[in-house]
């Protein structure tokens, strides 16, 4: 199992030196992988009709396109992982670019995990419609694979149109997409269309979640031995708590786990990079951090 860290963009002020320290220092530690989350705006919650999310405006987010391109060009190593690009309020030949660059920048070491959203007020500053943002995701999926396998595309959506353009330079392979969410459809739809999936220890507990996402796997004709399966930590806030999460996820057969330093009090960059020491410490002697 591949273990990583969530960079803790919303305690860091959008201090763009932290973004070099971080990821410099999950590579020297040992880690796997760096992911990060994505907002492109954040809006206040004192409206009537209310985002159902946890940011607003005063949590800073970095655009996860931009900040790995960065990051691609001072790493060797680790993989940079959008967990995840919310989808269905982009335009999708347009991310279809930006993750090719990526991926063709960094030596292949991006993975595209997406999802729908929460935000209605992101949703309408970028033009998108918020309400049928399920249905586009499937679609954009299909459509992304096509721009990144086939020198010329033509397709004809329900949300996308296009006639004969191609993605030149494409990416030396197809880019690995992942999901992400809680609900039952949005495993269902994983099930279908995606190369894994990027649970969240909150809503739901993570762990139990897997055998039904193998059932809907089995159910489409797919191996589940296949599928990839992420666990953002977000309940693990100690050493102990760390491994003993990444042991369960490890024993239901999960394949990357990504360990959170938000929301233990930490106010400098370097007490989030002494806490991922400490962590990489206690992986590293109960076996299961081997980078």
């Amino acid at each position: 199992m591949k273990i990583g860290i969530i960079y803790p963009q919303t305690e860091l002020g959008g201090d763009p030196a932290a973004v070099r320290e971080i990821g410099l220092a999950t590579e020297e530690i040992g880690f796997d992988h760096l992911l990060t989350y994505d907002h492109v705006l954040g809006s206040p919650h004192d409206r009537e009709s209310k985002p159902a999310g946890p940011y607003t405006d005063k949590h800073p987010f970095h655009d996860p396109f931009v900040m790995f391109a960065y990051l691609a060009a001072i790493t060797r190593r680790i993989e940079l992982v959008a967990g995840v690009l919310i989808l269905p309020q982009r335009q999708t030949a347009l991310v279809a670019r930006q993750a090719a660059d990526l991926d063709l920048l960094s030596g292949e070491r991006f993975r595209l995990g997406v999802g729908i959203g929460w935000n209605h007020v992101e949703y309408e500053a970028l033009g998108q419609d918020f309400t049928t943002r399920g249905k586009r995701v499937g679609e954009q999926v299909e459509l992304l694979r096509k721009f990144w396998n086939e020198p010329l595309v033509t397709f004809a959506g329900q949300f996308d149109q296009i006639d004969r353009a191609a993605l030149n330079p494409r990416p030396k392979r197809t880019i690995p997409i992942w999901m992400g969410g809680f609900a039952e459809v949005a495993l269902r739809r994983a099930a279908k269309l995606a190369d894994g999936f990027i649970f969240a220890d909150g809503i739901a507990d993570s762990v139990s979640l897997v055998p039904q996402m193998r059932e809907f796997l089995s159910a489409e004709g797919r191996d589940p031995s296949g599928f990839g399966l992420h666990c953002n930590m977000l309940f693990a806030k100690d050493s102990a708590a760390v491994i003993e999460r990444a042991s369960q996820w490890r024993d239901v057969g999960g394949t990357h786990a990504s360990v959170v330093t938000m929301g233990l009090g930490f106010t400098t960059v370097g007490e989030h990079i002494d806490y991922i020491r400490r962590v990489a410490m206690a992986l590293s002697k109960a076996g299961l951090l081997t980078a």
